[in-house]
């Protein structure tokens, strides 16, 4: 049984949540799994014992992972990358146990179905495929090499396509791109899971790279595409994905060069500054912040690289007590035909037509990543997080 929040004990569940997160149905329709992600680690086919990292990344909290045969291995790794990777995955099948959902990044079309073959009666272990660099012209073949794939062996394989591309990047092409691909998904839009931006890439075409000091939305090339994608692929009209945040790609501790993004005054209520000093020394504040703006934007999880990252993604993915509340009462408004009321909380006014987009993703990640109860928010999580791992 696939659920957020699986290594904290009953207790700490308890005095958390006011509604405990659902059950994810990897089977479910492929927009609902794909809102259900979270923290998406990726791994390089080429980790030596990838079966038990992935069993281990299920015992962290893990939902969903990436055995990756692209750009985490060089060129003349790929053959036997690829062989290692069927191994371990044949070995994860047989071992059994609870395990995280598992997709494979492949470079090129053929690899889905040689790594669907490879497996044989243990193929259903991969719940789908990441198809990089993905166009409109390189994508469609991708689509339908997972459909084959899902034809042949009787399993529904999953697709998530990274937007990363430099015709994406580059202005004159990036809206005919994206409504290219927007024609694409729509013609496989059952088995689309979700969009995932691919920010490394995309700086890669102007020869940047976003430092740890900074969210990706300070980089300004990188921001306005990110915003062209939301804008086109992330639409509440019912023709929207759900769409991934980019990648957070540091963890190591080191001098920093610019003030903590973290104000004290929510760690020092509850006596929690050694978690503040911990979280600003592996330079998550930076990822905190950015989830927060990845957020604001109605992007949906994050593509993460270490554990460190894992709990800080998921804590700021459970719906407050508040936003729930909040929720709720636009969609009863919306019910009884419109109007406005003012937020039991008394500091805003909820609108039935313009927030009803907003409601409707709000109760959505509810149902899988919970609703916190009164007056518990992050610093709650993490301290609760942190004393799970010990």
């Amino acid at each position: 049984m696939l659920t957020h929040f699986t290594q904290l004990g009953a207790t700490a569940r308890c005095r958390l949540f006011n509604h405990l997160p659902g059950v994810i149905d990897p089977r479910g329709p492929a927009e609902m799994v794909g809102a259900a992600l979270g923290a998406t680690l990726y791994m390089p086919a080429t980790r030596a014992q990838l079966a038990r990292d992935l069993g281990k990344a299920a015992e962290r909290g893990v939902v969903c992972t990436v055995v990756c045969l692209e750009d985490a291995i060089s060129d003349h790794e790929v053959p036997a990358a690829q062989a290692h990777a069927v191994h371990e995955l044949t070995q994860l099948d047989q071992d059994g146990g609870v395990r995280p959902l598992v997709f494979v990044r492949v470079r090129h079309p053929d690899q889905v179905g040689e790594l669907t073959a490879a497996l044989g009666v243990h193929a259903g272990v991969v719940a789908g495929f990441v198809l990089p660099k993905f166009t409109d012209t390189r994508g469609g073949a991708f689509l339908d090499a997972v459909a084959v794939a899902s034809e042949r062996t009787g399993n529904r394989y999953l697709a998530m396509p990274v937007l990363e591309s430099p015709v994406l990047m580059h202005r004159e092409s990036r809206v005919d791109a994206l409504l290219g691909i927007a024609r694409l998904l729509d013609k496989h839009r059952e088995r689309v899971a979700c969009v995932r931006i691919g920010a490394t890439d995309l700086s890669a075409a102007l020869g940047i790279r976003r430092p740890r000091e900074l969210t990706v939305y300070d980089i300004g090339p990188v921001a306005h595409v990110i915003d062209d994608i939301v804008n086109v692929l992330g639409r509440a009209d019912g023709s929207g994905y759900v769409i991934s945040g980019p990648v957070w790609e540091y963890f190591a501790e080191r001098p920093r060069l610019f003030k903590p993004q973290l104000r004290q005054t929510p760690f020092d209520r509850h006596k929690a500054t050694a978690l503040r000093r911990d979280l600003i020394t592996e330079d998550l504040d930076g990822l905190i912040r950015e989830v927060v703006m990845d957020r604001a934007r109605g992007i949906m999880g994050k593509t993460v690289i270490h554990p460190s990252h894992i709990g800080v993604v998921h804590a700021l993915s459970v719906v407050s007590a508040e936003e729930f509340a909040d929720a709720c009462d636009i969609t009863g408004l919306s019910a009884n035909g419109g109007g406005v009321l003012a937020s039991g909380y008394r500091n805003k006014m909820n609108e039935a037509g313009p927030h009803q987009g907003w409601a409707r993703a709000t109760l959505r990640r509810a149902g899988v990543f919970g609703v916190a109860a009164e007056n518990v928010g992050l610093v709650d999580f993490l301290e609760e997080l942190e004393l799970a791992a010990t």
